[in-house]
């Protein structure tokens, strides 16, 4: 008997889960034989908190994997494949792409494409989750595209936010540099400079979210004269 053919989902899954496992051993190998200072005129050397930044973002990375799929089964929610993919690609490109193998300062703008693209899923994903509400032959709503639309925002918006609210309390208790306070060489910015990663990350979060949001608008209108002209507002 022959077993059953894996999908584009699992398959992504799979190198996900397999990737990050491999990078939490070789994070955690690497932070106990790393000194806790760089040597002077050295500098370019990794410390112990480079690799306790990247064995708690790994770390971190294989526990929320997990979140679609829980949410799925609790609220019995019909997530699409497609947003698993989404989603996996993005902890991929993130977490294993990013931290491991040094993206975010390799890449030029690699932390900026990859929230724009989260701003983007997430909108989507705030689209799905109040679609199947007023799909649901057992609740009794049916909410104006305007409102779909700008629940869609916030929710994409506020779910940066947490991600932001995550960064800061790991820096401050692991004396980690998720938000990019410091450079590389571990000179600490001040004022504006120090700011200024956090806020990028939030305008790009919400410059996509919103796109997604007027295009999930203009989709649900035409779907809604389609259906019913009478309730169009």
């Amino acid at each position: 008997m022959k077993g059953r053919k894996k999908s584009g989902r699992e398959i992504l899954g799979i190198i996900l889960f397999i990737s990050l496992a491999l990078s939490i051993v070789f994070s955690l190998v690497r932070f106990l034989l790393a000194p806790e200072s760089a040597p002077e005129g050295q500098e370019h050397i990794k410390v112990k908190s480079d690799y306790l930044l990247m064995l708690t973002q790994c770390t971190m990375g294989l526990v929320v994997m997990a979140l679609p799929s829980m949410l799925s089964k609790r609220w019995k929610l019909g997530i699409p494949n497609f947003i698993y993919l989404l989603y996996y690609l993005f902890l991929y490109c993130a977490v294993f792409l990013g931290e491991v193998f040094e993206f975010y300062y390799l890449v030029p703008h690699w932390d900026t494409i990859l929230h724009f693209f989260s701003g983007a899923m997430l909108g989507a994903l705030g689209f799905i989750l109040v679609d199947i509400l007023n799909r649901d032959a057992h609740v009794r709503v049916n909410l104006s595209p305007l409102f779909v639309s700008l629940f869609a925002f916030s929710f994409a918006l506020a779910a940066g936010a947490v991600w932001e609210i995550y960064e800061y309390a790991c820096d401050g208790l692991l004396g980690l540099n998720m938000q990019k306070y410091a450079t590389e060489q571990g000179a600490e910015l001040a004022g504006k400079a120090a700011l200024a990663d956090t806020m990028k990350d939030i305008i790009f979060d919400a410059l996509a979210a919103l796109g997604v949001a007027v295009m999930g608008y203009l989709t649900n209108i035409r779907r809604k004269e389609r259906e019913n002209p009478a309730e169009i507002k």
